[in-house]
């Protein structure tokens, strides 16, 4: 049988098996990394903005 015909039902493939290691990977890994990528990015875009344009709130005085 190749790679291009489906298994049978009931039988695994080692297609399926490589698609959820992938997924396991992705879920565990890539995907934490991302989000702190993205969290850590909007925090720093903050603190750079307050540094140029100073803290937010009313002006002193």
């Amino acid at each position: 049988m190749s790679n291009n015909e489906a298994s049978p039902p009931g039988l695994p493939s080692t297609g399926r098996r490589a698609e959820l290691i992938a997924f396991g990977i992705i879920a565990a890994f890539i995907w934490p990394v991302v989000a702190v990528s993205i969290v850590g990015g909007y925090g720093f875009a903050v603190w750079m903005s307050q540094l140029i344009l100073g803290p937010p709130g009313p002006p002193p005085g």
